[in-house]
């Protein structure tokens, strides 16, 4: 029978709530360090007591943010010229047009943001 790997951490729930509870900057510093490192999901949520499933969702709701700001990971190239700003993502170009204002250039970010 092959031998298991010793258990490293025990951790006791009592009363009521039985769940753990993470804060926003631990989940972004597991979800960066399942982004970065060569390590596959399921080692990343092994060592920190968690399933797959429950990282991957993480990492769907965006707690990887970090990264992106750490200059960790690019998502997509934007050109700026005297003429317009150029996007391109996902095989698609968005230009805006020169000129325009800060809240048209916000919503298309957030556009963007939201279909990554």
């Amino acid at each position: 029978m092959p031998k298991s790997e010793p258990v490293r951490r025990l951790e006791i729930f009592t009363g009521v709530g039985r769940r753990r509870s993470w804060s926003d900057d631990q989940k972004a510093r597991i979800v960066t360090e399942s982004l970065v490192g060569g390590e596959s999901v399921s080692a990343v949520a092994r060592r920190h007591g968690l399933t797959p499933q429950q990282l991957f969702g993480w990492r769907r709701q965006g707690h990887g943010d970090a990264v992106v700001r750490d200059g960790g990971m690019s998502f997509a190239s934007v050109v700026v010229a005297p003429a317009a700003i150029e996007i391109e993502y996902g095989g698609a170009t968005i230009r805006v047009s020169a000129g325009s204002d800060a809240a048209t250039l916000r919503a298309v970010l957030q556009v963007l943001k939201a279909i990554a």
